[in-house]
C-alpha cells in the first residue's frame, strides 16, 4: 500500500503564494513520476504539474507562477504557487506513480488539499 499525505493548501488572496507538500510512504521501491493535478467544481480534473527524472511539465495556465519539485531522499514532492488567481481555486490532488517491491506497477492519490483564491 501506498499514502500519500498533501498539506499547505487554504485561504489566500489574489497575487499571494502558498507551498503544497505531498509525502509518500508505504511500499515503494521506485517513482517514476509525481504529479500534481487539481479540480475545480463542475470542472474535470486537470494537470497542473509533474516531474519525472529531474523534467518538469507544466499546464499552460500556471508556467512562470507555479514551480513543482521534489525532495528523492524523503518520497515528498512540492508545488509552490506564486501570484495565485482566483482562477486557481480548486481542490489539489497529489499523484504518484512508480512500482513496489515486488515490481508491480502502483498509481495512488493523495486525498486533496482546498487551495481558495479570493479577497
Amino acid at each position: 500500500q501506498v499514502q500519500l499525505v498533501e498539506s499547505g493548501g487554504g485561504l489566500v488572496q489574489p497575487g499571494g503564494s502558498l507551498r503544497l507538500s505531498c509525502a509518500a510512504s508505504g511500499s515503494i521501491m521506485r517513482i517514476y513520476i509525481m504529479g500534481w493535478y487539481r479540480q475545480a467544481p463542475g470542472k474535470e480534473r486537470e494537470l497542473v504539474a509533474s516531474i519525472t527524472l529531474g523534467i518538469t511539465n507544466y499546464a499552460d495556465s500556471v508556467k512562470g507562477r507555479f514551480t513543482i519539485s521534489r525532495d528523492n531522499a524523503n518520497n515528498t514532492a512540492y508545488l509552490q504557487m506564486n501570484s495565485l488567481k482566483p482562477e486557481d481555486t480548486a481542490v489539489y490532488y497529489c499523484n504518484l506513480r512508480g512500482s513496489n517491491y515486488l515490481g508491480t506497477q502502483i498509481s495512488s492519490w493523495g486525498q486533496g488539499t482546498q487551495v481558495t483564491v479570493s479577497s
